[in-house]
């Protein structure tokens, strides 16, 4: 029996540590590193303030060379549109934790709560404007 997109999705939420939007805040506030791991145009339409970007399907080949991901003591809240591809990227990045030194901690913020962590905290998304 094959599986399904959401049957990998499933298997990557039940092996992550998923984190709340105020556990979201506390982290970026003390240094977490936010990963944006939607498309390209997904991220230049609004992200997490300082948030990083590598799309999910380049991660395994851009993450370990990333200047921003080479601290391991680094903590690490991984995040896209609906929660899927960051649940991806995030049982990735811990299979990544245990071959290399990059990071320390990885976690996935759910999709559905960014939207609802842009509207409630000032960490919220920031709006790029393409002509400006």
């Amino acid at each position: 029996m094959s599986k399904t997109t959401m049957d990998l999705v499933q298997e990557a939420k039940a092996s992550i540590n998923e984190v709340t939007i105020e556990q979201a805040k506390t982290m970026f506030s003390e240094g977490s590193i936010a990963l944006d791991v939607r498309e390209s145009l997904e991220y230049e339409t609004g992200h997490i303030p300082n948030a990083k970007h590598i799309s999910r399907g380049m991660l395994e080949f851009m993450i370990g060379n990333h200047p921003d991901f080479q601290n391991k003591n680094a903590s690490v809240v991984v995040y896209c549109k609906s929660g899927g591809r960051s649940a991806l990227a995030t049982a990735t990045c811990n299979i990544l934790v245990t071959l290399t030194s990059i990071l320390c901690s990885v976690a996935s913020m759910p999709g559905a709560k960014v939207a609802i962590f842009h509207q409630k905290h000032t960490l919220s998304f920031k709006h790029i404007h393409p002509h400006n």
